[in-house]
């Protein structure tokens, strides 16, 4: 959920991100914006750094690049209230446990003058000092403004400042006689109507003297008690009540739990779950990098948590899609390739259409609502198109394709075989990237039936130049596989306008020669007319995988 309560799904393509894969996702976050009546916000997002042909493609449309989206899980900005009371150091303990009452909260925050967490006020500290106050006698235990004692008794100062600070315990004095009494200097007394123990409590040089039941002063004791230096005040309260409400009148600070349990806005809940169970108040509070609070979570908020939404474009494959998705709910599915590992909770719309790209998917859908892409997510669209199917040359080409294409050229005024050489030529110079680079730039991971992986990476150029160094390419593909556990590693070099591919293999070499019928030479197949991992080499390498 956002602050304002739209639920925000992700729109997300596959890790290590092609072109399609980010285009897919601005467009079709761009379209469901616009057909959803405002309960939900569609935000287009990446799971890693984008290509060179994308980011040429961006700076030429002028679309934003999406935002990165580290991983699915529930984070605690996901779950924590952000409305909730905050409570001053010096604010008086009733006046928190009212606003505590009020918002029906286990709990307050207490921040010092600039807003930083302090404390933390919970109904465990209140109930402890009525517990105390049951054993012995009632005190304040921290210097509290003789004002806020007026304010919360509602009643009137008539002697002394209302800034002086008072503490120590609090008596009443309800007997007759006052030769026996415990009154020290500096105390706080509450008597009724009853002149003689007023001016005996004066004399003995106490700091506050309370004068319940809506007593009012004589002349003699207002000029004793300024003589003596003693602050006067009534109360329209009986004495009992008096006295309560004076220990409820101490600033905050002096029962909030210090040193409170503390956490940042993208902390992961599955790491805080069990610090709020260790905690008597079962709750954490989120703060700043400054310290100031900015959410709440308590054990309740963590009993079925809404996960985060995710749609996914362009991939069906868990290994290919965001960490964590198989805690987040999937809403929907769109892709071109074929059925993967992915596991939904709850039936969704899933569509794996066999086009050339999954943008094509997408401009198709722009036509179907009537609408129209705007110029930049158009030119997104397009470019991602020609980047999948290789200007229309690939295999996995289709008519929807040429059409779509032949659409988005009439929008944007422009020829698009002119365009996607443009790109191909601004985007093919990789002599300055690392071999380490190259080899997961545009990779895809493939779960086999045996829970390991086989991943097929590509470099897309025009000309050879690439495949100099090969050699290089491969050292980096196998120590990339040994860390990751492959049991095949394969690098796509891949010639677009020779339409040729020289295939890198490391790990199990078997398989590649199997699926492609041709044998391993100095780590490389040369494949001729092969341009599509989608349609010509994962497929082979799969099947040969569980044959």
């Amino acid at each position: 959920m956002t602050a304002g309560g739209t639920t925000r799904v992700y729109v997300s393509g596959h890790r290590n991100p092609d072109t399609d894969s980010i285009a897919a996702a601005i467009g079709y976050a761009d379209l469901k914006n616009r057909l959803d009546d405002g309960a939900t916000e569609y935000v287009p997002v990446r799971l890693g750094s984008v290509n060179a042909q994308t980011e040429w493609l961006l700076q030429r449309s002028g679309a934003p690049l999406p935002r990165h989206l580290p991983h699915a899980y529930l984070r605690v900005r996901d779950v924590m209230r952000t409305q909730f009371p905050i409570a001053r150091r010096g604010d008086p303990v009733r006046s928190v446990g009212l606003l505590m009452a009020s918002e029906g909260m286990d709990l307050v925050p207490v921040v010092d003058g600039e807003g930083v967490l302090t404390g933390l006020l919970t109904e465990r500290g209140l109930a402890r000092r009525y517990i105390r106050e049951s054993r012995e006698a009632s005190r304040l235990d921290v210097p509290t403004p003789v004002g806020s004692i007026v304010e919360v008794l509602g009643g009137e100062l008539h002697v002394g400042d209302a800034d002086v600070e008072v503490e120590g315990r609090v008596w009443v004095q309800a007997m007759h006689s006052t030769a026996n009494s415990r009154v020290q200097p500096g105390d706080v007394v509450v008597i009724g109507d009853r002149p003689n123990a007023t001016e005996s409590a004066i004399e003995r040089g106490i700091a506050l003297l309370v004068l319940s039941n809506d007593t009012q002063p004589t002349d003699a004791v207002l000029a004793l008690a300024r003589g003596r230096g003693t602050c006067v005040v009534t109360s329209p309260l009986d004495s009992y009540v008096t006295s309560r409400m004076i220990t409820l009148s101490e600033p905050c600070r002096a029962l909030a739990e210090a040193d409170p349990l503390t956490v940042g806005k993208d902390d992961l809940v599955r790491d805080i779950a069990d610090q709020i169970k260790d905690v008597h108040y079962r709750a954490v509070v989120a703060v700043d990098r400054d310290g100031r609070p900015v959410g709440v979570v308590t054990r309740s908020d963590l009993v079925n948590p809404e996960p985060r939404r995710v749609l996914l474009v362009d991939h069906g494959e868990r290994a290919q899609s965001v960490p964590g998705i198989e805690e987040a709910e999937i809403v929907e599915i769109l892709d071109h390739h074929h059925i993967g590992s992915i596991e939904t909770k709850l039936p969704v719309t899933a569509i794996f259409d066999p086009v050339g790209s999954t943008s094509t998917l997408v401009v198709e859908r722009f036509r179907q609502a009537d609408a129209e892409p705007a110029a930049a997510t158009a030119t997104m669209l397009l470019g991602a198109i020609l980047s999948d199917t290789v200007l229309l040359t690939s295999p996995t080409t289709t008519e929807r394709d040429h059409t779509v294409t032949a659409y988005l050229e009439d929008l944007l005024s422009l020829d698009a075989q002119r365009f996607g050489r443009e790109m191909f030529e601004h985007s093919s110079d990789v002599a300055d990237v690392s071999a380490s680079d190259l080899v997961r730039r545009d990779l895809k991971e493939y779960e086999l039936d045996n829970g390991k992986t086989l991943s097929v990476a590509q470099i897309e150029t025009v000309g050879r130049a690439i495949f100099d160094r090969s050699e290089e390419l491969l050292a980096s593909a196998e120590r990339r596989r040994a860390r990751h556990g492959d049991v095949l590693f394969a690098v796509m070099l891949t010639d677009i306008l020779a339409q040729h591919t020289r295939l890198l293999v490391t790990g199990n070499e078997a398989l590649a020669e199997r699926a492609f019928d041709a044998p391993v030479v100095d780590g490389a197949i040369e494949l001729e007319g092969v341009m599509s991992r989608k349609k010509q080499v994962a497929p082979g390498l799969l099947a040969a995988a569980s044959g």
